[in-house]
């Protein structure tokens, strides 16, 4: 309902990130297909999709399938209905009236969370551009010391090629 998404929109602002609207399960999964998400608040109730069919079809797709997902609901408060959301994917299920702070703090947790695994992504592409660009001949040892890895130039510098040099 627009006033529930007015009423979110209020709640998040002073997070300072950047929001999307869906008014249906099948909106919010298109959204999916264009843009990242931090975390989903979802409705259990919805026209079209149900925030349960919802929440499994965006758990069963490899791009969304660890992404947050709080259900909220002022209706299915049914312990049925709860184990139903969590069983959906659900890391959060909240009932209708909820206080702005502790759903702002929720959501803000998992925006921190989102942020560093971001970064770490971002860092473990920067090593991998600089372990096989290395001018220096480089190899990872797994724990057993044999060769996991080896760069471009130490394949170069012993004429082998990479996949050669494993294990």
């Amino acid at each position: 309902r627009a006033e529930n998404l007015l009423a979110l929109d209020a709640i998040l602002e002073p997070l300072g990130e950047r929001t999307i609207r869906a008014h249906s399960g099948d909106e919010a999964l298109k959204c999916l297909l264009t843009d990242d998400f931090a975390v989903i608040l979802l409705d259990v109730q919805m026209p079209g999709l149900n925030g349960f069919e919802t929440a499994e079809l965006i758990k069963s797709r490899e791009r969304t399938r660890y992404v947050p997902i709080i259900f909220l609901t002022a209706i299915s408060k049914d312990e049925a209905y709860v184990f139903r959301g969590y069983s959906a994917g659900a890391v959060d299920y909240v009932f209708k009236p909820y206080d702005p702070g502790i759903l702002r703090s929720k959501v803000s947790v998992f925006l921190e969370l989102d942020a560093a695994s971001r970064a770490a992504k971002r860092n473990e592409a920067l090593m991998r551009a600089a372990f096989d660009h290395a001018p220096t001949g480089m190899a990872r040892l797994d724990l057993d010391y044999r060769i996991s890895e080896v760069n471009r130039a130490l394949a170069d510098l012993l004429g082998r090629r990479r996949n050669d040099l494993r294990d």
